[in-house]
């Protein structure tokens, strides 16, 4: 189902050299992984490097992956409608503020910015067609190409998975437990379709090439 996206790593790159020359004396606020991100409401953030992940609260408690920013992607309340928001440092991460209005008021920058929220609606699309998938396993099998195009590293075997999310943390993406992710995981690596290094990071293997698009 999901086609390599067109987007070049440079274009990434383009950008957060862009931010990083024209607001040379903004600094940079940096979050430590795991840390919940504050969200004013007249806010944006921009991920100059690391991952963030986006996610809500159902009623339940249950929480729901949304989304994934990574390298130039911007993110916060005034580009979403959903409530609960938050957001949470998936990997060390360094972002740059800007307010609303300076978005706004800057053609440039919202030209910019503009195309990092392309990356984010392609992103939507593939986690919506996603949760059409009736077998789990099928549902999981997709959002593991998604993050390999997302958040990939080439390695000799497969493309490696720049952040390690929890077994709860897949389940919340495709709506299913965590004993049934880490069952099928299991599968998944016993088939060969990936592998776990040393350090628990996750492989997807050669045979399920993708394309990074994420720095």
């Amino acid at each position: 189902m999901l086609q390599a996206l067109s987007l070049q790593p440079t274009a990434q790159h383009d950008f957060r050299q862009f931010l990083e020359e024209l607001y040379q004396g903004r600094s940079l606020q940096a979050f430590r992984a795991g840390h919940a991100i504050a969200l004013p409401p007249q806010t944006i953030w921009v991920v100059v490097r690391g991952v963030v992940q986006l996610s809500t609260l159902y009623p339940n408690g249950d929480e729901a992956l949304i989304g994934l920013a990574c390298g130039a992607m911007p993110f916060g309340l005034p580009l979403s409608l959903i409530q609960p928001y938050q957001a949470i440092a998936l990997s060390d991460v360094d972002l740059m503020q800007f307010s609303w209005g300076e978005v706004q008021q800057s053609a440039v920058l919202s030209q910019q910015m503009f195309h990092q929220l392309a990356r984010r609606l392609r992103q939507t699309e593939a986690m919506l067609a996603m949760a059409g998938y009736r077998r789990v396993e099928d549902r999981l099998r997709q959002f593991l190409l998604l993050l390999q195009m997302e958040v990939g590293q080439p390695v000799a075997d497969g493309t490696r998975l720049s952040v390690r999310l929890t077994h709860q943390h897949l389940a919340s993406a495709i709506g299913t437990t965590r004993v049934t992710v880490t069952r099928l995981l299991g599968k998944l690596r016993d088939e060969g379709w990936l592998r776990w290094e040393d350090d628990r990071h996750l492989v997807v293997l050669h045979e399920q090439a993708g394309r990074k698009v994420c720095g």
